[in-house]
């Protein structure tokens, strides 16, 4: 008889090292439309999108709001079950085989949910690991390594409420990891942070990624995706538009240059005309305090600087720039609108 450790070694070695296999993964909801006259509708969350994250990668799933991050998420984690489709973590089915993932899988998300405020830091994860039955003759030593991990071992009799977001954030990491997962599902971990709070956990990540650890992060910005993922796929619509290293998403954009002016206010119609110069393949708008930055990808064999200088109303240029494409302007590209 093969032992429970012995099985999930033999599904990963059939796995080829592969963590996570998505194939052909469908989610329908079932929803209704208009006030009066209600309408049941099927809407498609999903459309059968296909990937894989290898054993001790950090795989980045980008895209906007309702483009299926989450639903994604929810049934890697087995919280959701698919419509139609494969989805496989450590080699089992995320519906239908649960409970052998769960233990070996933990989900951190951004914010300030998840861990208790009234308690100390010590106590939430005593608290957790008690809730994963990890055993009591490791356990206080494994919580002191997970408190250095993140930084918090000064602090860890402290009550949450005292702490930073940033602090908080961390002792979330910390708490994912009292059961010691194979697979980190990672939801946003930086939002709300301040610079130096977000490298820090940015630097975390990098050493859970070190310990062979698998992460899949979902994050909306995209210099933290560039720094971090070995591999990215954006999802827009519920299909997967693009999958690639960060460095080969930004190589399909080398054809490309970036024209960023600032300027007091710009109208619909310099936008329209913008947009119908032949070189231009892209243009958004960001507002930066009393300023906006228009941000123009163009094909650089031409110089259009002047051609769109003549479009925009006068006095209104702040400042120019023209830079190379980043993956930010690739995502831009390739979802359209603004970040």
């Amino acid at each position: 008889m093969v032992s429970e450790l012995s099985e999930e070694k033999v599904v990963n070695t059939i796995a080829n090292d592969k963590v996570i296999c998505v194939k052909n993964l469908k989610r329908d909801y079932k929803s209704t439309k208009g006030w009066i006259n209600k309408k049941k509708v099927t809407v498609n969350a999903l459309k059968g999108i296909t990937f894989d994250v290898s054993k001790g990668e950090i795989f980045g799933l980008l895209g906007p709001n309702g483009a299926g991050k989450t639903t994604t998420i929810k049934i890697l984690t087995t919280l959701l079950a698919p419509t139609t489709g494969k989805s496989k973590v450590l080699g089992y089915d995320t519906f239908g085989q649960e409970n052998k993932i769960r233990k070996h899988i933990n989900f951190i998300f951004g914010g300030e949910l998840g861990v208790y405020k009234r308690l100390s830091a010590r106590d939430n994860l005593i608290y957790f690991s008690n809730l994963y039955k990890v055993d009591r003759n490791i356990r206080d030593e494994k919580i002191n390594e997970l408190l250095k991990l993140v930084g918090l071992y000064d602090k860890a009799d402290l009550k949450v409420e005292t702490y930073s977001k940033g602090m908080i954030q961390r002792l979330q990491i910390a708490r994912g990891l009292v059961n010691d997962p194979e697979v980190i599902f990672l939801d946003e971990p930086t939002i709300g942070l301040d610079p130096i709070g977000a490298r820090t956990l940015r630097d975390i990540i990098k050493k859970l990624a070190n310990m062979d650890k698998t992460i899949l992060l979902t994050t909306h910005y995209m210099h933290e995706a560039d720094e971090l993922c070995d591999r990215i796929a954006i999802i827009n619509h519920g299909e997967i538009i693009a999958l690639e290293s960060p460095e080969n998403l930004k190589k399909s954009n080398f054809d490309t240059s970036v024209l960023e002016i600032t300027v007091l206010d710009i109208y619909n119609n310099e936008i329209d005309d913008i947009k119908k110069i032949n070189e231009v393949k892209n243009v958004a708008i960001k507002k930066q305090d009393q300023f906006q930055l228009l941000q123009i990808q163009f094909d650089n064999t031409t110089n259009i600087t002047q051609n769109v200088l003549d479009i925009l109303s006068k006095n209104k240029v702040i400042s120019i720039n023209e830079r190379k494409p980043t993956l930010e302007d690739v995502y831009v590209r390739l979802v359209g609108g603004n970040v």
